[in-house]
């Protein structure tokens, strides 16, 4: 038996997977079998989120007990093969190849040429250097922004200051970091630079990936303008210049019907100045492709996010690769940014060359904020995400056991928290079925979530949502499976309707009695309706997966793992989930499943760092 029919007969592969290798045979009968099954591995590959197939680590797909073919002999007759072009790192892949091998990794050739395309266009962005003149005049209102930049390590400030000299910023830090408000204090800054310079104030757009990051994105914006609003010596025209609604990325390069395309892209580019993007993390190899081409020239972009969060669904951990390439935030050439602002050097000290030795185009372009400014004083979650951040599964557990940690709470081997804990977690989707109102009901929504690891079995999202709406079923009256109350998530995009994946709506009783499904506004209007006939896919939502919930946020969450081992247990998994909590966090698990997940980091087969690198 061949390895592709190994592999596919033991259920490894999907169908589409096995498809592609049999259309290749198809048109080549003498293609040899590991060829195929190579092809069908970099298929697979993608859809498991990696960028390629790296044929000398197969084990990272699935662990099966299989006898691999020898790397090197693979290589060779992947080389050899009608089917795989061997571009240089620095050319396109041609066209006539389907799958192309660069440096050992097996792409299918769209997602080389999304790699390729993204680093090229990335270091031309951090290339630029922004006209950035008379910064000392600057400097009284930075002193004001950033009171202790002079005698402290002030991240908050070298990134303001790397933003007025650098046309690609790369801002990281995990929860309460300030990123938020170092973003409004640098396009503060960003809009005094024009107007001394006498141009017209930059035009600014603010995105994220999903619609709940982008209104929680917006919302914090505002929130840190209004405080910079009251602030002695801040200009409040200033202020009043400053965006306040955000979009997501979708909306933001303009959605076509039934197209994968966007209106915005390198020949049409965006008409902003600025492109600030929060959630990077989140972003997929082909969405953070298509945007950057997006960015015009003298454009600036600005990518924020938390590294150690879960990468995206779809192929590549994006934000890692580049961040990877640009180094680890604490350069000298930050730092350098700061010195006119301070009165200590001119800007064109800041525009030379990064130090010796880094052979990266993006080294001293990021900054990694690490003072937690927001956390509240009521909620303890900071000692235990450290732990889980670094993988410290014995600090971790102890800080959960020892229960001194405000609003954490541990429930170990708890397997079932619908019933241990039944009334508590009912109560609050019963109140979602007395409430009329779709902003309030969506507001109400996100203040408590069950969020889980896998999506199918009891554990799962799916089987959890089936019991919960079992035992909402009195509430349901009209409208059958779209009850009074229901939470719906949307599980593929529709640009149609603006909808897309990892959208959170509610079903609602129309005026006639008929449900109407209700989203958040993409940060410039009210809840949207929607007839449910109308929805893409979708399914229920008062239990989510971990990944579906990147990107919001939840007064209180409830954290199930698995009592199975499992491959998606990870320590970006549990800190992702342990983050969306604002308030509270429940965690429902054993002592072995916390350490099977800390132990294990997610990994992703990608190239890009190395090309951008």
């Amino acid at each position: 038996m061949s390895l592709l029919d190994d592999l596919f007969r033991g259920g490894a592969l999907r169908v589409i997977d096995h498809a592609l290798a049999q259309s290749l045979r198809r048109l080549d009968p003498a293609t040899p079998d590991p060829v195929l099954a190579a092809a069908a591995l970099a298929s697979y590959a993608v859809g498991q989120g990696n960028a390629a197939f790296d044929t000398a680590r197969p084990q990272l797909l699935f662990d099966v007990d299989i006898d691999w073919p020898d790397p090197e002999a693979w290589n060779r007759a992947l080389s050899d093969s009608r089917w795989v072009s061997t571009p240089n790192a620095e050319d396109a892949a041609p066209s006539a190849a389907p799958l192309v091998l660069e440096n050992g990794l097996l792409y299918l050739r769209r997602y080389r040429q999304y790699e390729y395309r993204l680093a090229l266009r990335l270091r031309q962005i951090a290339a630029q250097a922004p006209h950035a003149d008379d910064l000392a005049a600057l400097a009284p209102l930075f002193a004001i922004l950033f009171p202790e930049a002079r005698d402290s390590d002030d991240r908050q400030a070298r990134a303001a200051g790397s933003a007025l000299l650098r046309s690609l910023l790369l801002v990281t830090g995990g929860p309460g970091t300030g990123k938020t408000t170092t973003i409004a204090r640098l396009l503060l800054l960003r809009m005094a630079q024009a107007r001394h310079a006498g141009e017209a104030a930059p035009r600014i757009a603010l995105a994220a990936p999903t619609g709940r990051a982008a209104e929680r994105m917006a919302e914090s914006l505002r929130t840190a303008i209004s405080a910079l609003r009251g602030t002695p010596g801040v200009d409040a025209a200033l202020c009043d210049a400053l965006p306040t609604q955000a979009s997501t990325l979708h909306r933001l390069l303009g959605t076509i019907p039934d197209s994968p395309r966007f209106r915005f892209d390198a020949q049409h580019p965006l008409p902003f100045d600025i492109v600030v993007v929060d959630e990077a993390s989140m972003v997929d190899l082909p969405l953070m492709c298509k945007l950057v081409e997006a960015v015009p020239d003298r454009g600036r972009l600005v990518l924020l996010g938390d590294p150690d969060q879960l990468p995206s669904v779809e192929a590549g951990d994006v934000l890692a690769a580049i961040l990877d390439a640009a180094g680890a935030g604490d350069s000298a050439d930050a730092k350098r940014a700061l010195a006119p602002l301070l009165g200590e050097g001119d800007s064109d000290s800041c525009r030379e060359p990064p130090t010796q030795g880094s052979a990266s185009p993006l080294a001293g372009h990021h900054v990694r904020l690490q003072r937690g400014y927001r956390q509240d004083r009521a909620f303890g979650l900071a000692p235990l995400a450290l732990a889980v951040r670094e993988g410290d599964a014995d600090a971790a557990i102890a800080l959960l056991r020892g229960g001194r940690l405000a609003g954490v709470h541990f429930h170990e081997n708890l397997l079932d928290p619908l019933q241990a804990h039944r009334d508590a977690l009912l109560v609050h989707w019963r109140r979602l079925a007395e409430i009329d109102d779709p902003e309030s009901a969506l507001a109400l929504a996100a203040r408590l979530r069950l969020l889980t690891a896998v999506r199918e079995g009891p554990q799962g999202a799916r089987g959890l949502n089936a019991r919960i709406e079992e035992a909402l079923g009195a509430n349901r009256g009209q409208g059958g499976a779209y009850f009074h109350g229901r939470l719906l998530l949307v599980t593929e995009n529709s640009y149609r309707q603006r909808l897309f994946n990892g959208d959170i709506g509610i079903c609602l009783r129309g005026d006639k009695g008929a449900p109407v499904v209700w989203f958040a506004g993409d940060g410039e209007s009210g809840p949207r309706p929607f007839p449910p006939a109308a929805l893409p896919a979708h399914e229920s939502a008062f239990a989510m997966t971990v990944h579906k919930a990147q990107g919001s946020e939840f007064d209180e969450v409830w954290l199930q793992l698995p009592r199975q081992r499992t491959r998606v247990l990870s320590r970006e998994l549990v800190y992702t989930a342990l983050t969306r909590a604002r308030r509270e966090v429940h965690v429902c698990a054993s002592a072995d499943a916390l350490r099977q997940a800390l132990a294990h980091r997610v990994e992703r087969v990608s190239g890009l760092a190395a090309r951008l690198a």
